[in-house]
């Protein structure tokens, strides 16, 4: 286990077995950032021409190993680039995700980034942290490297208060990033509905368990009570499988909370398409289907560690979505949690049916804002990549989403909802609503507009996360190959920002 602290200490005189230096891009050539300002001075005029020997330009992503010399205690130094000028927390967090891959069998290191603020130091423990992290439960013979066992950043603000409890908060949101990046990870044999809400069990005890821990309510709604309840949305999908519908929710609700928010995941623990079957090659990556609900879970207990005055109320509805005589057929109509009936036209668009229950029942309580997160379409991935999320929904939401995007270093951007889209989904024949119409145009705005219809006319923001749940290429900045956790810090982001709002307000 890595132990993570803060020190005032120089960087050419700490005694680590690495030290990390950022480089940053400047008008006349790389330069070492003010961090590591003797470092600059102990190479003095040979560090021009030592880092152009190197290879070393500041360009953000790069990482270049070079051995020390006199008048630096440490044995090794890493350059790692931070790109712009004047480092964000954002170029900050990717850079130290850079250099924990950079280090891997290094007892101690120390980290001489950007850190004069407390959301630099925030940056750069959440971003080391997320970008050593690996999945190997899986492995028969674990990998030969190893993290370190104490990681120091060195910051001139080391014994203040508030960047003590930057750290500690940076602590809480990669615990949360890497669990959801745990259980997107998990097999889906493994990470079936019922398997995933005993994970979700076993989170929630760990977070609540000892003296001054926060109180949050667990609920696990199994098949027979989503069956009482009405939730036929859920059922319809999960009705296929061999392992059983669930539903968690999560409450936390501290005292002086200011502002309710409720928030709901997709959990499609493995999605085959159903009746509507997928092709062979896009099934490879659907355990991580269930990212939606891992988020909002991870999230809710970030948010009662961090012990933010905000209400949240967090619905996590799980199926499986597979082939079976008890499969639900497209032309069959559904009767949702609210009443609606629903016209099925396509079984591999499962998600919305889930989200269209689990909203039914998070608006009951009328929150102040409700947030769904959910890999839900293809064609959101088509348009905006795999490292760029799409907000939807009404517009003060739409606009605090992504401002807390912005400060919690994910991206996220703006997409309508047409007028047009409202007739599409009210166009069945035989039910108030129809599930998709296989118009190729416009299917992500179609399904949001489909939520739409069950979020009661409240403050509403949908997060589409398809193709952003999982890396499938090499690691970059701090992220790693496999699950990423998107979503996670921009969920508690939100929550910490509306609380401040309402405060203010």
């Amino acid at each position: 286990m890595t132990t993570y602290s803060l020190r005032s200490a120089s960087p050419a005189k700490t005694r680590a077995d690495a030290v990390v230096v950022g480089v940053v891009t400047g008008a006349k050539g790389p330069r070492l950032c003010d961090a590591a300002a003797d470092i600059s001075e102990a190479y003095g005029r040979r560090l021009r021409p030592f880092l152009s020997t190197m290879g070393v330009t500041g360009k953000a992503g790069e990482s270049v190993k070079a051995p020390t010399r006199d008048g630096v205690n440490a044995p090794l130094l890493v350059f790692v680039g931070l790109g712009a000028d004047q480092a964000d927390p954002v170029a900050v967090r990717r850079a130290a995700g850079v250099a924990a891959r950079s280090v891997p069998n290094a007892a101690s290191v120390a980290l001489a980034l950007p850190s004069d603020t407390p959301e630099l130091v925030e940056a750069v423990v959440e971003g080391h942290r997320l970008g050593g992290y690996t999945f190997t439960g899986y492995k028969s013979r674990q990998p030969d490297t190893s993290a370190p066992n104490d990681v120091v950043v060195l910051t001139g603000i080391a014994r203040r208060a508030e960047a003590v409890a930057a750290l500690e908060r940076a602590e809480v949101l990669a615990d949360a990033v890497a669990l959801t990046r745990d259980w997107v990870n998990t097999p889906p044999r493994d990470c079936t509905p019922p398997l995933l809400a005993e994970l979700v069990r076993a989170a929630h005890k760990d977070v609540t368990s000892g003296r001054g821990a926060p109180k949050v309510t667990l609920e696990v709604f199994d098949h027979e009570q989503l069956a009482e309840m009405g939730c036929g949305g859920i059922l319809s999908v999960g009705d296929s499988s061999a392992a059983p519908s669930r539903l968690v929710k999560l409450t936390w609700a501290p005292r002086g909370a200011t502002v309710h928010l409720a928030l709901v995941g997709k959990g499609v623990t493995f999605d085959s398409g159903g009746l509507t079957i997928k092709p062979s090659s896009s099934m490879v990556n659907m355990k991580g289907d269930m990212a939606g609900a891992a988020s909002v879970v991870a999230a809710t207990l970030a948010i009662a560690r961090l012990g933010l005055p905000v209400k949240v109320t967090a619905f996590a509805p799980m199926a499986e979505n597979m082939v079976s005589g008890t499969a639900t057929r497209p032309g069959d109509v559904i009767t949702m949690h609210n009443g609606s009936t629903v016209e099925i036209a396509n079984t591999d668009a499962e998600g919305r049916m889930l989200l269209g229950d689990a909203l039914s029942m998070a608006v009951q309580d009328e929150p102040d804002v409700v947030v769904d997160i959910a890999t839900l379409t293809g064609h959101m991935q088509l348009a905006l990549g795999d490292k760029v999320g799409a907000v939807m929904g009404t517009d003060p939401e739409v606009q605090s989403v992504l401002a807390a995007g912005a400060a919690a270093g994910e991206q996220h951007w703006p997409m309508p909802i047409p007028e047009e889209m409202h007739e599409r989904v009210t166009s069945s024949k035989v039910a108030d609503l129809l599930q998709h119409d296989w118009v190729r145009w416009g299917g992500g705005l179609y399904a949001s507009a489909f939520l739409r219809e069950f979020t009661g006319g409240l403050p509403w923001a949908h997060l589409d996360i398809a193709g952003k749940e999982m890396n499938t290429g090499g690691p970059y900045g701090h992220v790693p190959s496999g699950a990423t956790g998107f979503g996670v810090t921009t969920l508690v982001e939100l929550a910490r920002s509306l609380a401040e709002a309402r405060s203010k307000g």
